[in-house]
């Protein structure tokens, strides 16, 4: 039987989007499938790819070196989108590769169904995503993409705490502070198809920084350490730059994520109400 981590896998090799996506789907329903009928699939080990599979295009470019359109125009947001998509499909790979990396550290079964529930989430958002740039007369790899999505992995391969401390606490974490002023940017441009998908994803970010959190807290707990302490030194150890505010607290603290965790982080005294 092919184990999960086989699946994740499988999932990092595949280079086109639409086919990663698609595939990351199939291993979603395969493991909630076995998961009901009481055959649950076994998580086993596996050797991920240092780096994912990616198609010929976007080119990636330096963060530096991406070009910046401004939203207020069809092309800009065009752009906008693309980064959107850029940023869901190197999710889809980062919740796989947290399945194949770290499958021979002993976790709940939940964390399992967490993650690929999270990932077969980051696969709908990028096709909704890639649909809008369609209707617009575009397409993923259109345009140049930064290349620096896949670093937080990179840094954290050999560190469940990092991964999870750094990826959806504070990656994903900044995707709740930004993603209401696209919406905006969006629906003021009368585009009803970007809004929807935008506010699907909105939604359920939100569930994806609640595993992070969740999981680093039962790490910690289970070896007997301070959370927060934590969570400042691996950010300050593997993300690059402070905190910006300003942050979506009320999503943060419905994620399980409270202030006390990320304004110390910013260089700022946290504001008082």
């Amino acid at each position: 039987m092919t184990t999960l981590a086989e699946m994740a896998v499988e999932v990092l090799a595949t280079a086109d989007g639409r086919a990663k996506c698609a595939l990351s789907q199939r291993h979603a329903e395969s493991w909630f499938a076995a998961r009901a009928a009481g055959v649950p699939i076994p998580v086993g080990t596996a050797s991920p790819p240092s780096h994912p599979a990616r198609p010929a295009q976007p080119e990636l470019l330096d963060p530096r070196d991406v070009p910046r359109r401004r939203p207020g125009s069809p092309q800009g947001r065009i752009a906008l989108l693309h980064a959107v998509a850029h940023i869901e499909l190197n999710a889809v790979d980062l919740h796989w590769d947290i399945i194949a990396r770290f499958g021979h550290i002993a976790m709940p079964p939940g964390f399992y169904d967490d993650w690929v529930k999270s990932a077969a989430e980051e696969s709908r958002h990028f096709n909704m995503i890639c649909d809008c740039l369609e209707a617009s007369g575009s397409h993923y790899g259109a345009l140049p993409a930064h290349a620096g999505m896949w670093r937080a992995a990179s840094d954290t391969a050999e560190d469940l705490f990092g991964r999870l401390a750094v990826v959806p606490m504070v990656l994903e974490a900044r995707g709740l502070d930004v993603t209401p002023g696209m919406i905006d940017i969006f629906r003021r441009a009368g585009a009803d198809q970007a809004v929807a998908a935008l506010e699907v994803i909105y939604a359920e970010e939100v569930g994806h920084v609640a595993y992070g959190s969740k999981w680093f807290n039962w790490l910690c707990g289970r070896d007997g350490l301070d959370p927060k302490e934590v969570y400042h030194t691996l950010v300050l150890q593997y993300f690059h730059g402070a905190l910006k505010p300003p942050f979506n607290e009320e999503k943060r603290a419905e994620a399980g994520l409270p202030p006390d965790f990320y304004w110390p982080l910013t260089g700022k005294d946290e504001p008082v109400d």
